[in-house]
């Protein structure tokens, strides 16, 4: 079960999964890392985390992966981006996938932030997620730990074939106030 808490009036993740860990890089950047252990095969997860299908659940963008190092992404916003935070519809930010190994590693470029997945065999069948996601500033750490926290949980339930019948938006504003306290 896991060691935070869980979207209001639904079932707890299987797996445990501490809150994102903020730090302070080489170069003076800053980084957020969560680590997920989740009791399914990498390429069960890889699917997860690059299919359009899955990824339109719980991405905070509407974007589709070309998962070929170099090739460009454009990260547009989703509706509910629109009316919670009053950004333009035709708002896009762009990026470029930086490396591929398919079932173990996908890093892109947002903007400016660097986002590293990585997913490694835990020996029994199943496997850790790593998101490390690496920006220029604490504050913008703060901003983001929420909202990938709560994207992780819905990508935990859809990977555990349960219905994700809330809002990853709403539970990130339930968490941010955690987020908030640790700072």
């Amino acid at each position: 079960m896991a060691r935070w808490g869980q979207p209001h009036g639904h079932q707890a993740l299987e797996a445990p999964m501490d809150n994102g860990k903020i730090n302070l890089t080489y170069d003076g950047r800053v980084s957020l890392s969560f680590q997920l252990a989740i009791p399914h095969a990498p390429d069960k997860v890889w699917k997860v985390i690059t299919e359009r299908e899955y990824l339109d659940a719980w991405f905070p963008a509407d974007v589709d992966f070309n998962l070929t190092p170099g090739a460009d992404l454009l990260f547009k916003v989703t509706p509910e981006q629109v009316e919670r935070f009053g950004l333009p519809a035709d708002h896009v930010t762009r990026g470029t996938v930086i490396s591929v190994h398919p079932h173990r590693i996908l890093e892109f470029l947002w903007d400016a932030d660097t986002l590293h997945w990585e997913l490694a065999p835990d020996g029994t069948g199943g496997c850790w997620l790593t998101l490390t996601h690496t920006m220029e500033d604490e504050e913008s750490a703060y901003a983001h730990a929420a909202g990938w926290h709560a994207g992780l949980e819905v990508v935990a339930a859809q990977l555990d074939g349960r219905e994700v019948d809330w809002s990853p938006w709403d539970r990130a504003d339930e968490l941010s106030p955690q987020y908030r306290k640790s700072a």
